[in-house]
């Protein structure tokens, strides 16, 4: 068993808007926990509300953001000590009513680091999680673990929107936020799984225009132009393609914008499926009985199952799933501009931050 710290070091959000590079006391560690030595943890859009736009966290402040984390298990359960591994970025309590349902990613009393587990988060040295449902990377191939951060939450969430979905080889697609930092493992998610169609529609042309190398079979631009305008983009499209316009579409939303959500909602028709999957704090008005008329369904999907973590982290291993184009890596220290400059949206990849306290 390695050496444990008395203390972890860390940046903590002392209040929304104010990061402090402090230590906090070492837990216990008590049986079925593991502590690990972070390598790298991603920053999520989730982190960026929490920080400034005062999205509440389950635990107040001050507490540690960061929820996609990888790394090194260093003491605890003797069955992880000294594996590699992703920590899953809500881990289920698998022991209440809706765990036992098969919907533990939705588990109300799940931990989620960086929100509901007490002070602790990955924008830290180490943190110390429930062991039982650690995803193994036992060949990490060629790809540092560092990278493999991303998994949590900007790759499987994505793949639990499509289960959600039920997607399924033949099936037609639509992916709102195709260009944003979820949204490009969605495509290629989506792809992978089978789908005949998997139309892109985002804002930024050259991020669309790369969509077409990761999945996606047709781009829409949303710059510039009202709702009616994409639909008949849409419906032009399925006319030249021979595939129906009004039926059977299934569409994810993952820029969480009011716009996003209004132009999915104008798109879902006959028997379709609707899988809300960004956030944000507006509000859309829908005829409801539309969505009777329609036979059709919305959904949300909120992370990811555990289980789903060891078939996605081979998808990426495989190459199925691409993510060196989309990640850069930072030190730790500079999390105040990673902040920042995610928070301005001009970054091109998402960043993963890298200890060095």
């Amino acid at each position: 068993m390695a050496n444990i710290p008395n203390e972890i070091q860390t940046w903590q959000m002392t209040t929304p808007g104010t990061l402090t590079r402090t230590s906090i006391p070492m837990p216990e560690i008590k049986p079925g926990e593991a502590l690990v030595e972070i390598a790298g943890c991603g920053v999520c859009h989730t982190d960026l509300g929490y920080f400034y736009d005062g999205v509440p966290t389950v635990n107040k402040p001050p507490l540690t953001l960061g929820h996609e984390i990888s790394g090194t298990v260093i003491a605890g359960d003797s069955n992880w000590v000294g594996k590699e591994v992703i920590v899953p970025a809500v881990m289920p309590c698998n022991n209440c009513p809706i765990c036992a349902a098969g919907r533990g990613n939705r588990c109300l009393a799940q931990k989620m680091p960086g929100n509901s587990l007490g002070i602790y988060g990955g924008f830290s040295s180490h943190i110390v999680v429930p062991s039982a449902d650690l995803c193994w990377v036992e060949d990490k191939k060629e790809f540092p673990l560092s990278h493999l951060a991303v998994i949590a939450d900007a790759v499987t969430s994505p793949y639990q929107g499509a289960i959600r979905g039920e997607v399924k080889p033949g099936d037609l697609t639509i992916v709102i936020g195709a260009t944003g930092g979820v949204g490009v493992y969605a495509t290629q998610i989506i792809h992978a799984l089978g789908a005949k169609e998997v139309i892109a529609i985002g804002r930024n042309p050259a991020k669309l225009e790369r969509s077409l190398q990761y999945g996606a079979t047709k781009t829409i631009s949303s710059a510039g132009k009202d709702i009616k305008a994409i639909r008949d983009e849409f419906r032009a499209y399925c006319k030249e393609k021979g595939l129906p316009a009004n039926y059977g579409w299934k569409i994810f939303e993952w820029t969480g914008t009011g716009e996003g959500q209004s132009i999915a909602l104008e798109l879902l028709s006959f028997i379709g499926v609707l899988v809300i999957a960004g956030y944000g704090m507006q509000k859309n008005e829908y005829m409801m009985s539309r969505l009777m008329a329609f036979d059709a369904d919305i959904r949300g999907t909120w992370g990811c199952l555990p289980k789903y973590y060891a078939p996605v982290l081979k998808m990426v291993l495989e190459g199925q799933i691409k993510i060196e184009p989309f990640l850069e890596t930072r030190p730790m220290s500079t999390i105040q501009k990673a902040f920042e400059d995610a928070h301005k949206g001009g970054i091109e990849k998402r960043i993963v931050l890298t200890p060095d306290f």
